[in-house]
């Protein structure tokens, strides 16, 4: 069973450190998995870490914590080709796909290099869940602020696209990305969009925003948007803790 409408949960978080293996799944993972509706059977998990150009050992950390929680997981490696050959009939049968934090820009490029980005739209349409952590975060909306291009933060505008909005993650971590990502919206290189601690994400429903969730009490996400005067209105949201 998939979710009965498009869906994208959008993070800074989802792991927790492991007590056996190096970490386990956290809160915000365990919600995306429980919005695919699985019942009777272990979920299907996808693992994509494109965005650490596929590195393995966050593959075999993804595998130790897969074992433990009890997923029937697969993941899906662009190098140094795909691993799979029928990538969007692989991505239909998941119950949820997962995207690991790196560099987004180096994501969005192999993705579309290798159709990836077609095939995860036609994964949400149907209702596969859609998640992912910092670069597996920004990558579903336009755009957000990214350290691919090295330690000052930059702009990346040419996201999936698949929600309308900006993405901001680690709004409480690093120094530059609150401030940032504010400036950009308040001059138009991105769209109003939703922001989120450490530990915290949000819900969409098709293109619609639903709820800001979070796995710790002091984490919060946040709405971001031009004002009347042209300057960024950041507005802290209602924030459920799972």
């Amino acid at each position: 069973m998939n979710a009965d409408e498009p869906t994208i949960l959008a993070t800074s978080g989802g792991v927790v450190p492991g007590t056996r293996t190096r970490w386990e799944l956290g809160p915000l993972t365990e919600f995306a998995i429980d919005l695919a509706g699985i019942d009777g059977r272990r979920p299907k998990v996808c693992f994509l870490a494109t965005a650490m150009g596929d590195d393995l050992s966050m593959i075999h950390y993804f595998y130790d914590a897969a074992r433990l929680r009890g997923l029937d997981a697969t993941h899906l490696s662009l190098f140094p080709m795909p691993n799979i050959e029928d990538v969007t009939g692989h991505l239909l049968a998941q119950d949820v796909v997962w995207v690991w934090g790196g560099s987004v820009a180096g994501l969005l490029a192999m993705w579309r290099l290798h159709g990836v980005d077609d095939a995860l739209r036609t994964a949400w349409q149907a209702g596969v869940v859609l998640t992912g952590v910092s670069a597996g975060s920004i990558c579903w909306h336009v755009g957000g602020t990214t350290d691919s291009f090295g330690p000052e933060l930059r702009p990346i505008t040419n996201g999936l696209g698949l929600v309308p909005f900006a993405n901001g993650v680690h709004y409480d971590s690093e120094n530059q990305r609150r401030p940032l990502f504010q400036s950009l919206i308040a001059d138009g290189t991105l769209p109003a969009g939703y922001a989120t601690d450490d530990g915290a994400g949000v819900l969409y429903r098709g293109t619609r925003f639903v709820e800001a969730v979070t796995e710790s009490d002091d984490k919060h996400a946040y709405w971001v948007e031009r004002g009347p005067d042209g300057s960024a209105v950041e507005t802290t949201l209602d924030t459920r803790r799972l």
